[in-house]
């Protein structure tokens, strides 16, 4: 996935272990928003749908490239809340994207999930807009993390990150991190949902700032 990449050896591929999935299902509270996302494409898990019913009494959303989208349309519809497909602009498979995409809306007809079309850069916004989905733009960035926009953030009134007031992230081996943004040098964990509570975790990470802060340009709003 973009700059990530060019340090892939400093990156730990695989799988969740399913047991961690239920121990982190058990400890969330009710309502709150679950992405089930992280630095990888969700759609491969091989345990995607069961994984998800754990969660249903929390609103659940998933960021894809879309491509596994008939394949699991099964786990997908009326599994999920909202998911959002990735539209990357100079993408080769772009048009095979489209008639994926296409093919499970009709698959999908008025079930949920509720599909929202992220553009980034430039793409055929004519095009993907005629599929009648919410559209969500974005910037693009530097491929190594979120900076160098090529246009200006939007900087929110109480003066520091959203990101950190929402965003916990649990990678696949159970680190928790203060925020979701490309980290590579991990000096965002936290700690470990093996060995901590989440809500002990939580609430250490509220209002922490960390050298992770200084390199980042998002602030949690897009532009």
């Amino acid at each position: 996935m973009c700059g990530r990449r060019k340090i892939e050896r400093q990156m730990q591929y695989g799988d969740i272990d399913f047991a961690l999935v239920e121990m982190i299902a058990r400890q969330l509270p009710p309502y709150v928003v679950v992405q089930f996302h992280n630095n990888g494409e969700p759609l491969l898990y091989p345990h995607f749908g069961d994984a998800v019913s754990l969660f249903n009494d929390q609103i659940k959303c998933v960021d894809t490239n879309g491509k596994l989208l008939v394949e699991k349309a099964s786990e997908i519809i009326d599994n999920l809340d909202s998911i959002a497909i990735s539209v990357i602009q100079d993408d080769p498979e772009a048009d095979e994207q489209y008639e994926i995409v296409k093919e499970f809306l009709r698959i999908k007809e008025d079930k949920k999930p509720l599909v929202v079309l992220r553009l980034l850069g430039d793409v055929d916004y004519d095009r993907w807009v005629s599929l009648g989905c919410l559209i969500a733009k974005r910037t693009l960035h530097d491929p190594m993390g979120s900076f160098k926009y090529k246009t200006l953030r939007v900087v929110p009134e109480i003066g520091f990150c959203l990101e950190l007031l929402h965003h916990l992230s649990i990678d696949r081996l159970g680190n928790v991190s203060s925020c979701v943004r490309f980290d590579p040098e991990r000096v965002g964990v936290i700690g470990n949902v093996r060995d901590e509570s989440l809500a002990s975790l939580w609430s250490r990470s509220r209002g922490q700032r960390t050298i992770l802060c200084d390199k980042c340009d998002y602030w949690g709003i897009p532009g």
